[in-house]
C-alpha cells in the first residue's frame, strides 16, 4: 500500500482506516481518476484541511459536502476558493451572514486563515471529477472522513461543530452532543440560505462558546 502523505497527528490516529479494504480501493479509484483527467482539488491538496489543522489545534469544525467541481476553485477546504477568483455563490451568502452576524466585511476568499487558527474546513468527499458533481461520493471517502470526525467527538473536548444543511446535520449522529457545542441551520447556498441561513449567527455563537470555555475565539475577518 502507498504512504499517505497526511498530517502526523492525523495519521496517528487514522491509521487503522488507511488498513481497511475500502481504502485501497478507494485510493485505486482516485488514482485512476486523476490519470485520466482532470480532478479538483489538485492532488497536493487532497488533505490539505487536515495538514493545515492539526489534530489537537481542531477548535471549529465546518462541514461540507464535496469540493467545487469547477477547476481553479477547489483547494482542499469546505467552502474555501483561491484569492482572486470570484466567490462561490454558498461562500458569498456566508460572508454576508459573517457581516451581519459580527460586523466583519471579508474580501479574502481563501479561508486558510481560519484553518491556521483551528477551523477544520472538512469535505465529507474530499475529491470530484472536475464539471461533474459528486461524480467521487459513495466510493469510500465518507468512511474515512466520518471518522475523522467520530475521533474529534471522542478524544477532544468541547469543540464547535457547525453543521449547514441537512446533509451535514445528519452527522450530528457521529458527536457527542453531551462535551461538544453543536450549531446547525439550512444550507447558505441561494436555494435555502432565506430559509434561516441569514440570521443563525453561527460565527458570534462559536465564539461565545469557545470564550466561555477559555478558548481564544477565532478572528472570523
Amino acid at each position: 500500500m502507498a504512504e499517505v502523505r497526511i498530517e502526523p497527528s492525523w495519521k496517528l490516529r487514522l491509521q487503522d482506516e488507511f488498513e481497511q479494504p475500502y481504502w485501497e480501493n478507494l485510493t485505486s479509484f482516485v488514482r485512476t481518476e486523476y490519470a485520466a483527467g482532470r480532478c479538483c482539488p489538485p492532488g497536493k491538496h487532497i488533505f490539505r484541511a487536515f495538514d493545515l489543522t492539526p489534530f489537537d489545534a481542531v477548535k471549529v469544525v465546518i462541514l461540507g459536502q464535496d469540493p467545487y467541481h469547477t477547476p481553479g476553485a477547489a483547494m482542499g477546504f469546505c467552502f474555501s476558493v483561491p484569492d482572486g477568483n470570484r466567490p462561490q455563490p454558498s461562500l458569498q451568502n456566508i460572508f454576508q451572514e459573517l457581516a451581519d452576524d459580527v460586523g466583519a466585511a471579508r474580501t479574502r476568499t481563501d479561508l486558510s486563515d481560519w484553518a491556521e487558527q483551528g477551523v477544520f474546513l472538512l469535505n465529507s468527499v474530499l475529491t470530484v471529477r472536475a464539471h461533474t458533481a459528486g461524480s467521487h461520493a459513495g466510493k469510500g471517502w465518507e468512511h474515512f472522513t466520518d471518522s475523522a470526525i467520530r475521533t474529534l467527538s471522542r478524544e477532544r473536548d468541547q469543540l464547535v461543530f457547525i453543521l449547514w444543511g441537512s446533509y451535514a446535520i445528519a452527522k450530528k449522529a457521529l458527536i457527542d452532543t453531551r462535551k461538544h457545542h453543536v450549531i446547525t441551520s439550512p444550507h447558505p447556498s441561494p436555494l435555502s440560505a432565506h430559509r434561516g441561513f441569514f440570521g443563525s449567527k453561527p460565527f458570534s455563537r462559536a465564539n461565545a462558546y469557545l470564550s466561555a470555555k477559555g478558548k481564544t475565539p477565532i478572528a472570523w475577518a
